[in-house]
């Protein structure tokens, strides 16, 4: 799927899991549902660290840039190293290594891990970059006619807010895990939660997605996971743009409005 669609699904999935505590009684904090949606909204973009075209890395200029040629050697690497007898051969990484549930597991695994380590300015580093992906993911119109400065600051600007309000006794520093040292453990959840998001929506499309990787399929260590071919579609398309985008919203605001005890 294109970066918009994964952004809004990524959303709509964390609201859902709001909506889900509702109902089992252990309403979110809204500071919790809020930043944990557009963290996700962002996480939905990070698989694709392994295309040099993707939004992902035009994000943050150089540095992503840079960043994603890396990622994409290091996945094709990994590819070559790890493909079974029936994977066919391959000139690059896109859609391997990035998109597997042990990538998604080990990225969320290491922001709960640098929230507990770094304090503060490790949380303002891990809002700041995924709020400026949600930014080019769910406004992303917006973010192409502006510049990557202005993004960057609204990225940043927004974090700091953000993590003051959550900061504040009772607004979800806490939410999860509430021994002392915790606080913001529960960041990489939503990180989770986006990557596997964004695997889920790719092997929606015509080429599938190994996200079970490591673990083989018959003579593949690298199987295109997805539903049949007849229910696949192209990335672009218009089902992404017709019709899961709207669902997509829809499920959203239905979600919210249940975490929000509305309905």
């Amino acid at each position: 799927m294109m970066g918009p669609a994964h952004s809004l699904s990524g959303a709509a999935a964390w609201l859902g899991v709001g909506a889900a505590a509702a109902a089992a009684g252990h309403t979110m904090p809204w500071p919790v549902l809020v930043v944990g949606a557009l963290i996700t909204a962002g996480a939905a973009l990070a698989p694709d660290l392994d295309h040099k075209s993707a939004t992902i890395s035009r994000a943050f200029g150089p540095v992503s840039r840079g960043l994603c040629e890396i990622v994409d050697k290091l996945s094709h690497a990994v590819y070559k190293a790890t493909r079974g007898p029936g994977d066919p051969r391959r000139n690059g990484g896109h859609r391997t290594l990035t998109h597997t549930w042990l990538w998604a597991v080990l990225i969320g695994a290491g922001a709960s891990a640098a929230a507990i380590a770094g304090g503060r300015w490790a949380v303002l580093a891990i809002l700041f970059v995924h709020l400026v992906l949600a930014v080019e993911g769910l406004l992303w119109r917006a973010a192409r006619m502006s510049s990557d400065v202005l993004v960057w600051l609204l990225g940043a600007t927004s974090a700091w807010i953000l993590a003051g309000v959550l900061d504040k006794p009772g607004n979800g520093a806490d939410w999860l895990f509430s021994a002392p040292g915790q606080e913001y453990l529960w960041l990489g959840l939503p990180i989770v939660l986006g990557a596997l998001v964004h695997d889920i929506g790719d092997a929606l499309t015509v080429s599938g997605c190994p996200i079970l990787w490591p673990i083989p399929l018959g003579r593949k260590r690298w199987y295109p996971v997805g539903p049949p071919k007849v229910m696949r579609f192209r990335a672009g398309s218009w089902v992404e743009l017709k019709v899961l985008m709207p669902a997509f919203m829809v499920l959203g605001g239905a979600g919210a409005a249940a975490a929000l005890n509305f309905i």
